[in-house]
Parts: structure tokens; C-alpha cells; sequence
């Protein structure tokens, strides 16, 4: 078993295994998904990236930009806005429909019988719940995505399993304000940062990005941290 001397350290380490198992469910899924969009006619677009936030709260376009730092969502907009799946209040709020809600129910669905094929075998309700106690007690960035989508949508009667992929997909978005403010911190944009190659800079923003996400570990023990740890490692 790895030792992380530091929350740094652990937060650059459990990163891509994170990635990793949320990815892994995503792909299981994917021919479901497309399944799905051909039998309903409505695109998953943010449907999908903000499955676990569209149910609980509204968000407006600037919102979205701090979402998709790297993108631009106003072609999905505006064809979830055509397709009736989100609907703009007359003050620009964006808000799911009853047809988006329900198209994300379904999503769930799919989603939980993807964890079920690839996450099998294991019991993984201590991980959900220690994902759960990072989200409830991790920093939130005033202005970041994290507080945007924190905390998850979460249908009653949720396997253990589905709710650690939509959690493990919240707290990405905590590690995404990390890196942002890294390379802000440093005096690049987005567009910079997204051309920055590897060197000194990129190095010592990757270190800054650690520092910063690594406080949202600090509320679990060192047993516990070990204990995700290898919980995650053996879902990828």
C-alpha cells in the first residue's frame, strides 16, 4: 500500500484513479446511452455532464462558462432549449423540464446498470460515504464550479455504486477549481493553460493544483484516505 506523507501527494495520486473509474463506467454505458438518444430523439449533452446538479438547481450561462472552462456549451443550449429538455426564464435562468428530468432518470439507469457490469464484486457503500464526507466538507470555491453542482442529485432508493460515480464526478469538478486557480495563480487564461506544454510552468502549477485539492482529503484519516484509495484503484 502506497504511503502519502502528504494531502498533496494524495490528491495527485487518487486524481487519475478517479478519472479512471468514472471513465470506466461512462464506456460501459455508452452504447445504452446512444441507445437511448436514438429511441427518444434528445440529445445527452449537458443532460449527461450535469446529470447530478440539472434535478436540484438551475443555472444560468455564466455559470455554465465556469462549468465548461475549456468549451463553449451555447451549442448545447441551444439544442436542449430547441428539443424542450431545458427551458430560459425571462431572466436567463436555465432550468430542466419535466422531459429533461425524465431523460436523466433514465441516464441513472443505465448508469446503475453499468456499475453493476463493471464495478462487480464488491461492497462499495464505504466508499460512497467517504466520498459523501469530502463533498460535505470540501472548500468551495466562491464563483467555482464545485459549489455549482455540490451536492449531487441523488433519486432515493440510489445503489451504493451509482452514488459513488456521480459523487466521484462532483469531486472532479473540485480538483477542476484547483487547477484553475493554480493557473490563474500563475497569470495564464484558460486558452493559455490549454496550449501550456510541459516544462517548469506546467510543473509547478500541476504541484499548485495539488496543494489546493488536497485539503478536501483532509477531513478523512489516513486509513480512510488508504481505504478509498485502493477502493477506487481495484475499479479501474
Amino acid at each position: 500500500m502506497p504511503k502519502f506523507q502528504e494531502l498533496s501527494e494524495f490528491a495527485e495520486a487518487i486524481a487519475p484513479v478517479i478519472n479512471a473509474a468514472h471513465v470506466n463506467v461512462h464506456a460501459s454505458a455508452v452504447r445504452a446511452v446512444a441507445g437511448l438518444t436514438a429511441a427518444s430523439g434528445f440529445t445527452p449533452g449537458l443532460l449527461s455532464d450535469l446529470r447530478f446538479s440539472l434535478p436540484l438547481r438551475p443555472l444560468t450561462r455564466s455559470g455554465l462558462a465556469v462549468l465548461f472552462r475549456y468549451t463553449d456549451p451555447e451549442p448545447d443550449i441551444r439544442e436542449h432549449l430547441r428539443q424542450g429538455t431545458l427551458a430560459e426564464d425571462g431572466d436567463g435562468v436555465l432550468r430542466v423540464t419535466d422531459t429533461g428530468r425524465s431523460f436523466i432518470h433514465r441516464l441513472y439507469e443505465l448508469h446503475e446498470a453499468a456499475v453493476e457490469r463493471v464495478w462487480a464484486g464488491g461492497d462499495l457503500t464505504e466508499a460512497a460515504e467517504l466520498v459523501g464526507r469530502v463533498l460535505d466538507t470540501a472548500d468551495r470555491l466562491p464563483g467555482g464550479a464545485f459549489e455549482l453542482v455540490s451536492p449531487p442529485y441523488e433519486p432515493e432508493g440510489s445503489s451504493p455504486g451509482l452514488l459513488l460515480f456521480n459523487r466521484l464526478a462532483v469531486l472532479r469538478y473540485h480538483r477542476a477549481d484547483a487547477h484553475a486557480a493554480a493557473w490563474q495563480a500563475a497569470g495564464l487564461s484558460a486558452a493559455e493553460i490549454v496550449r501550456l506544454e510541459d516544462g517548469p510552468l506546467r510543473a509547478e502549477i500541476e504541484a499548485d493544483t495539488n496543494r489546493r485539492a488536497g485539503q478536501a482529503y483532509r477531513t478523512l484519516p489516513e486509513r480512510e484516505r488508504h481505504t478509498l484509495y485502493e477502493t477506487l484503484l481495484k475499479l479501474i
